[in-house]
């Protein structure tokens, strides 16, 4: 049997290592958040000439109008406004056609308040405290134990932190943006997440049936067990979300980017940060008894 709670520091360094870049990414370069909670403009146009979005971005920026994002399939090209005028709206379609050397047919035009106002984002903020809130209870009870639900819902939040991060590199060198979809593929990737710890801890619930052994090796006993469920499991999500990104088109690319993301991450904090996490207490709360009763003989004896 593979003593996978051996390496659990390396685990801890791993995910220790990915949300740090994230983080350094959050502070540094922020998160570009889109017309969803903005609102703004959003223009569509067909080109028949193969030029790079960063290059029209820039003329469209001479007219005095912030791009908030440029996104190009095959000869359409999409530019995600701030809120512009009819003179602008002219204005930018008469530049683009001066650099470009040709006639641009607009293909839609539309300004749009915020889908997501503040009002919506501070329940659903109330919604995941509430939802993480009963995921922790719910685990105490089943499994009997505080510590298998702060577990579960610190591997939760891990996942949570790993996609924010990664979003906020992806905003910086590709041009991401928070939308209402990220914010869809946010909330699913934790009830993924939550999902697959139980599973792995239900296994460890089972083995303690006649098992002698300490929580380390019931825990590497349980991993060993649920790998290859959890290994065919994300590949098959995987596939389809790679198929998604490359093929999907812009509409659903960076929701699909989001969820490819946050689902690896899912299938790897269920057995490498979850488990180890319990493990690691179990162990600690162990060392602080023993302390505990050391002392407590100490001072006896005296």
């Amino acid at each position: 049997m593979i003593k996978w709670m051996k390496y659990r520091y390396i685990y801890f360094l791993i995910s220790g290592l990915v949300i740090g870049s994230g983080i350094f990414g959050l502070i540094k370069w922020g998160l570009k958040i889109g017309v969803d909670f903005t609102g703004g403009a959003v223009l569509e146009y067909k080109i028949n000439r193969d030029i790079s979005t960063e290059s029209l971005t820039k003329e469209i920026e001479k007219t005095n109008v912030v791009v908030v994002s440029a996104q190009k399939a095959q000869s359409d090209y999409t530019f995600k406004l701030s809120p512009i005028s009819q003179d602008q709206r002219s204005a930018i379609k008469t530049t683009l056609e001066k650099y470009t050397g040709t006639t641009i047919e607009e293909l839609s035009f539309q300004n749009v308040g915020p889908a997501v106002g503040p009002e919506l984002v501070k329940k659903t903020v109330y919604a995941l405290i509430i939802s993480a809130s009963a995921i922790l209870l719910w685990i105490a009870i089943q499994f009997k134990s505080f510590k298998f639900g702060i577990s579960a819902v610190l591997a939760m939040f891990h996942d949570s932190l790993v996609v924010i991060g990664t979003y906020a590199l992806f905003d910086h060198f590709f041009g991401a943006e928070v939308d209402f979809l990220f914010i869809t593929a946010l909330l699913t990737i934790l009830s993924f997440s939550v999902h697959d710890t139980i599973i792995v801890y239900d296994r460890i619930r089972e083995s303690r049936k006649g098992f002698t052994g300490t929580l380390t090796e019931l825990a590497n006993k349980a991993v060993s067990e649920t790998m290859v469920r959890s290994l065919n499991n994300t590949f098959t999500e995987i596939f389809m979300l790679t198929a998604l990104v490359l093929l999907g088109g812009t509409t659903i690319k960076w929701f699909a980017v989001a969820l490819l993301v946050g689902m690896t991450s899912g299938a790897y904090s269920s057995p490498f940060v979850a488990v180890p996490i319990l493990v690691t207490w179990d162990e600690l709360e162990k060392k602080i008894k023993a302390k505990g009763s050391l002392l407590k003989f100490l001072k006896l004896s005296k």
